[in-house]
């Protein structure tokens, strides 16, 4: 599909990703459980519509590795960093998917995976993100979609690094197609 392949937003240093915001495209950041599952649905879902996704862990204060977070002492969660185009795609369109696809009412748990690295989080990069998460989240609990409280965190993702996952990491379920993933559609 070539999504992966334009990372015209991005610039790379030190395995850290930071947005230059350029073209128009904005940063989401989401986490639901393993990364490998949640990289997966959201291609599926949005597919040409997303001008990249990558894997990698925010919410701590360290430079971070996937043995590091897995020890659930770094306080990193495992997210998927989203690089949109606001015309093709709304970011309340994707925080309704996000909401969707893990169950967002496990504290520091999705499926099998437990730990606080597989928390649901989502980091917001502009207020208006906040608002519009906060909202959609509401809405969510409202709805009655989904049975128990969301514990979901939504924070800003203001002087938090996003640390990009090794490259095994990177589209893990394309790669291996046969490899572990306990996500699913909840509604």
């Amino acid at each position: 599909m070539g999504i992966i392949s334009s990372y015209k937003s991005r610039e790379i240093k030190d395995d850290q990703i930071t947005s230059e915001e350029k073209g128009g495209s904005e940063l989401a950041t989401f986490g639901a459980g393993c990364f490998w599952g949640t990289e997966k649905f959201f291609r599926k879902q949005f597919e040409a519509k997303l001008v990249s996704t990558m894997v990698g862990y925010m919410g701590g204060s360290s430079k971070a590795s996937y043995h590091q977070v897995c020890t659930g002492t770094t306080n990193h969660a495992e997210v998927l960093q989203v690089s949109y185009e606001p015309d093709q795609v709304k970011y309340s369109d994707l925080v309704h998917f996000f909401f969707r696809m893990h169950d967002p009412t496990t504290l520091n748990k999705q499926g099998n995976d437990q730990g606080s690295q597989y928390r649901s989080v989502i980091f917001t990069h502009t207020p208006e993100q906040q608002k519009i998460a906060e909202q959609v989240r509401d809405e969510v609990q409202a709805s009655g979609k989904i049975k128990g409280k969301i514990v979901t965190q939504i924070q800003p993702a203001d002087g938090l690094q996003f640390y990009k996952g090794e490259p095994e990491h990177q589209q893990y379920l394309k790669n291996n197609p046969g490899g572990y993933c306990n996500h699913k559609l909840y509604y």
